[in-house]
């Protein structure tokens, strides 16, 4: 299996090459991971005591993020280094300040590759989050002695794991993986029932970082002016089906105040031809003289806004649920006592089950039911209220992962 493995490895690097000339985030990853090597040497020397994260994507690394500040409290003279699979996390992290001394892209798991990138430093200790896993890699962590950890472990039945041909894989986790730290009691289930044994239930790392998100200053021009007496719905990351819904309820309720982020920026120029009348958040900031009380939909054309703007709200329609591209950050809204509605292809997002089970979520199949529930929460104060309630102690409840994590590692 061990010979399969490397050859899906190498047919991988191809596929990507190929598929670089045509796509540019592919292009990017591929491009970027020139670098890599180069970007370690630079930062560390091979005695350096190193803490490394790794992370598929942007929603990884903000599950790990919690972790990682507590190891580099514990540790202060230990360097820390962050690698992403995905285009979308590297360039949306390296952008920003963060803990890191450096972060660049993980190489491809190739054991010459692997064995090339690790030699330049001195893991001590290595963390994957969710389920990125890439076995050459945690081999050569295992052959040189490196604490080895999953955090926020997430397992589900249609993994390679449960199939007849996963028992290779199993094997490498079960060897190469000092300690699983389970989102789920469901996920801490499935992994014991093939044998995965070192682990725990910690819950969720990314309810430790939107849970300080109210105790920061959260104030953002021109969004209280903009709002006034009236209510207002905020879309996170929004696509196409999530402005669908905001058409509906614009259409079916004059007063409401619509702020749309959307989750790309390209969508802006469509954005303003769907919403007549509508303004951008740019102009706000570059007028100080613009009159804006009688628009009812703002367009957000600025990044970084977002979790922010889920201060403002009374109802959020989160993107990416009703599409399998996948559900975006629901707990951000939720952490201000907002209630959250969402399609349903969350699969791998086990915090909205539970949201919906707490009444501070609703998840619809359809664009127009997603309207619906909204406009009828909006004539409906005590509904609201109940579901506000109801989200905000949804988060606050949940336990402090990141610190029972931190305890069992440095048990380990």
């Amino acid at each position: 299996m061990s010979k399969i493995y490397n050859i899906f490895i190498h047919l991988l690097i191809f596929g990507m090459k190929v598929f670089s000339l045509l796509n540019d985030k592919t292009k990017k990853g591929v491009e970027g991971r020139k670098d890599s090597v180069n970007r370690v040497k630079s930062a560390f020397s091979a005695s350096d005591k190193v803490i490394w994260m790794h992370a598929a994507s942007l929603g990884e690394y903000e599950q790990g993020l919690p972790v990682l500040e507590k190891l580099k409290n514990e540790f202060p003279n230990h360097k820390v280094l962050v690698t992403f699979f995905s285009p979308s996390g590297f360039e949306n992290v390296i952008k920003k300040k963060n803990i890191a001394d450096t972060i660049c892209y993980l190489p491809f798991d190739t054991k010459k590759n692997v064995r090339e990138f690790v030699s330049h430093f001195n893991a001590e200790l290595f963390f994957t989050v969710k389920y990125d896993y890439w076995y050459n890699l945690l081999q050569e962590l295992k052959n040189r002695d490196v604490k080895t950890f999953v955090i926020s472990a997430l397992f589900y039945e249609n993994q390679s794991f449960f199939t007849s041909y996963g028992k290779w894989f199993v094997k490498q986790l079960k060897n190469n993986i000092d300690w699983f730290f389970h989102q789920t009691q469901h996920s801490y289930f499935l992994a014991k029932s093939i044998g995965l044994q070192k682990a725990s239930v910690t819950g969720d790392t990314r309810f430790d970082r939107v849970k300080h998100l109210k105790d920061r200053d959260n104030y953002v021009d021109f969004i209280k002016e903009f709002i006034g007496d009236n209510k207002a719905i905020v879309f996170g990351s929004s696509w196409h089906a999530e402005e669908k819904v905001a058409k509906m309820i614009n259409g079916k309720n004059q007063d409401v105040k619509l702020i749309i982020a959307p989750h790309d920026l390209k969508r802006v120029e469509n954005l303003k031809e769907i919403f007549p009348g509508s303004i951008l958040y740019s102009n706000l900031k570059n007028s100080k003289t613009l009159k804006f009380s009688n628009a009812q939909t703002l367009i957000i054309d600025s990044i970084g806004l977002l979790s922010k703007l889920y201060s403002y709200a009374d109802i959020a329609v989160v993107g990416g649920g009703f599409h399998d591209s996948g559900l975006h950050n629901i707990l951000e809204a939720a952490t201000f006592g907002v209630p959250v509605v969402f399609g349903n292809h969350y699969m791998k997002n086990p915090e909205a089950d539970d949201i919906i089970k707490s009444d501070g979520g609703k998840s619809f199949e359809h664009e127009n039911e997603a309207a619906e529930f909204v406009l009828y929460l909006l004539n409906n104060d005590e509904e609201l209220k109940i579901m506000s309630e109801n989200a905000g102690k949804f988060v606050s409840e949940q336990p402090n992962s990141s610190e029972l994590i931190l305890k069992k590692i440095l048990s380990l």
